[in-house]
């Protein structure tokens, strides 16, 4: 996925959770969050980052805070990010060889799923979760627990035992990650709920991403850890 319309800044504070300000050419200048998670490890003040200009003019913001520079790594922080580079992704074969099908926010019964895959002889569910958190190449999900993130892996595992094959996806917004775990410290039931989708057939891929200021495509697999530390 490519971004247009790109411009370097440093961020200032952020307010709440849906606005940022940031200094753009020697001003500050408000501009809307695309992630409402935390994110506290990442937005520091002086912090360099990457804002897009908004194609609209009418907007209450003129830009939308995409990427931050942490030590040497860019982190995309948009949170519509991992499912536009997973969509690509799977268009491609990333999951299912030769797909005919790839349907985006697929309806299932009562609730929607992010993506359906069809091949010719296979069917697959897809739920992405898109991860920021990150500390000495560890990667983490969630920074703040996740009712909903629960709810999403109980629908993959009706999903198995409807017969389809069903997939938890982490994409690590951001490249070179050594892991990814369940952030069992911060929400303890999401990661007991990941090891008992696991065991009941549910894949569970972390992705890592190349990202640039005006770009995030899906890399590579990185390994996943299930294990619960003993301290956690």
């Amino acid at each position: 996925m490519v971004y247009e319309r790109m411009r370097k800044a440093h961020f200032l504070n952020r307010p709440n959770r849906f606005i940022a300000t940031v200094e753009l050419d020697g001003q500050p200048v408000v501009c809307h969050v695309k992630n409402t998670g935390r994110c506290r490890e990442l937005l520091l003040p002086g912090t360099e980052v990457w804002v897009q200009e908004a194609a609209s003019p009418a907007r209450k913001t003129a830009y939308d805070l995409i990427a931050v520079q942490k030590g040497e790594r860019l982190i995309n922080m948009d949170a519509a990010a991992p499912n536009a580079a997973l969509g690509e992704w799977l268009r491609q074969g990333g999951l299912l060889p030769e797909p005919r099908l790839v349907k985006a926010e697929a309806k299932r019964g009562a609730s929607r799923l992010d993506f359906y895959v069809e091949s010719a002889d296979r069917r697959a569910w897809v739920e992405v979760k898109g991860v920021t958190l990150e500390e000495k190449g560890h990667t983490r999900f969630p920074d703040a627990p996740t009712e909903r993130g629960i709810k999403h892996l109980r629908e993959l595992e009706e999903c198995v035992r409807d017969g389809y094959e069903a997939y938890a996806v982490f994409v690590i917004q951001m490249e070179g990650a050594e892991d990814f775990a369940p952030n069992w410290q911060t929400h303890a039931a999401f990661g007991e709920a990941l090891c008992h989708a696991a065991e009941a057939g549910v894949g569970i891929l972390a992705l890592d991403c190349t990202v640039t200021p005006r770009s995030m495509q899906i890399r590579r697999p990185v390994p996943v850890r299930l294990d619960k530390p003993e301290q956690a």
